[in-house]
């Protein structure tokens, strides 16, 4: 079953199959604020014929740069919490293919096997069950994740070798590190590796 549909802001276009490229952030008011209701108040247009690359650049270029004090996947003990999650549905729910973790965001490639659950819910275990986890860890209560992600359907070969280096220079780009390979939270699966 496809579907396309809209949820809040973005829209999404969900296939039982293919390769996904996703972005997800966690939950900060003031970047909420900052960013998405500043958006979509100046570009009312691009609701319903939004350009997601032009879009996405930018959310990540602010991502990357903004200074939050919901940072909480730089610590080492939270990042590995979370590529924990990201490990354990692995050959079962997908083919994980790359992904990294930065302080207030993450980016994640897999592709999808037969019979698996569906973007939603493969989002909702990640995000659900890395929620519980890290806010045990932090002893705290409350959202830990923005509700909605950044999902992507990854069209042809071309587009994936561009998501793959993206996903991989993107600690780089941030100017955490000078070679991907030097992130410890970032991982690309040896058949796949670009760069």
């Amino acid at each position: 079953m496809n579907k396309i549909f809209h949820r809040r802001h973005l829209p999404h276009l969900h296939f039982n199959d293919g390769i996904y490229f996703i972005t997800s952030r966690l939950y900060d008011p003031e970047l909420f604020t900052k960013f998405d209701k500043e958006y979509y108040i100046n570009h009312p247009n691009q609701l319903s014929n939004i350009d997601f690359q032009t879009h996405f650049v930018q959310y990540d270029e602010i991502l990357n740069t903004y200074k939050s004090q919901i940072d909480y996947l730089k610590n080492p003990e939270i990042a590995e919490i979370l590529l924990n999650e990201f490990h354990k549905l692995d050959g079962k729910e997908y083919n994980l293919i790359a992904y990294t973790i930065l302080s207030n965001h993450f980016h994640l490639l897999f592709e999808l096997l037969v019979a698996n659950s569906g973007i939603s819910k493969i989002m909702k275990m990640i995000k659900g069950r890395s929620s519980v986890f890290i806010n045990r860890k932090l002893n705290r209560t409350g959202k830990l994740w923005q509700d909605e992600s950044y999902d992507r359907w990854v069209r042809d070969d071309k587009e994936l070798y561009f998501v793959i280096r993206y996903i991989l220079e993107n600690p780089v780009k941030a100017g955490l590190v000078k070679n991907w390979r030097d992130w410890k939270f970032t991982y690309c699966k040896q058949d796949f590796i670009v760069i």
